[in-house]
């Protein structure tokens, strides 16, 4: 296929469903922890303070509410331009929410989500443990497969899904923007949609070398 019928699948494609569902089954929703964690594992994403590092974040802080005696473990590389600052920022908005600093550890010599996972599994020691794992969406199958792979068998996820804008907020009461108003709907859906695209053929790459690496 040449790049002007990729570029045309792409868009029909976003015209679909299609990939906000492969989009949403990456997130192992089923794949749900049955115990009361003793870790929560929050995976750094892009980075402090990127979106997906503030989402993951979010909702890092909402499961150590709702696990008050689980150790939190940050999960990002350390860089050396700014050593452990991205740690700390991400440290930070658990503080200023009401967290204990000494539940948070810090986990920063994991470079990608194999090294990371053998990282946390170092920190736990204990292959049972009870482990949350909280991390983008796309994200989440590949990791909790991985983490599985190091030895820990006892984990499961907690996706950082997003919140989109309520379309009915989008809409107007007067009856001649009816179709100014699906135009921007269908405009939004279909850059939502292709942005899923552009996710799920990433991470099922990624999953493609994990595979043949022997990682998941």
């Amino acid at each position: 296929m040449n790049v002007g019928g990729f570029a045309v699948v792409f868009i029909l494609l976003a015209l679909t469903e299609l990939p906000y569902w492969a989009y949403y089954h990456l997130a192992a929703l089923d794949d749900k922890l049955t115990e009361t964690p003793d870790y929560i594992v929050v995976m750094g994403s892009d980075g402090m303070p990127s979106p997906s590092g503030l989402l993951c974040t979010y909702y890092g802080v909402e499961m150590a509410n709702k696990y008050p005696r689980a150790k939190i473990i940050l999960a990002l590389p350390y860089n050396e331009k700014d050593s452990t600052r991205q740690l700390k920022l991400m440290a930070k908005e658990f503080v200023v929410k009401g967290i204990d600093s000494n539940r948070i550890v810090f986990e920063p010599n994991g470079y990608n989500t194999k090294s990371q996972a053998d990282q946390v599994a170092k920190i736990v020691a204990d292959s049972d443990r009870p482990i949350m794992i909280v991390s983008r969406p796309e994200h989440m199958y590949r990791c909790l497969a991985t983490f599985r792979k190091a030895g820990l068998n006892n984990v499961g996820g907690k996706p950082s899904f997003e919140f989109p804008s309520d379309e009915d907020k989008l809409k107007s009461e007067d009856e001649e923007s009816d179709w100014a108003e699906r135009s921007l709907i269908l405009r939004y859906n279909i850059w939502s949609y292709m942005q899923y695209e552009i996710k799920v053929l990433r991470e099922y790459t990624a999953i493609s070398f994990y595979w043949f690496k022997g990682w998941i």
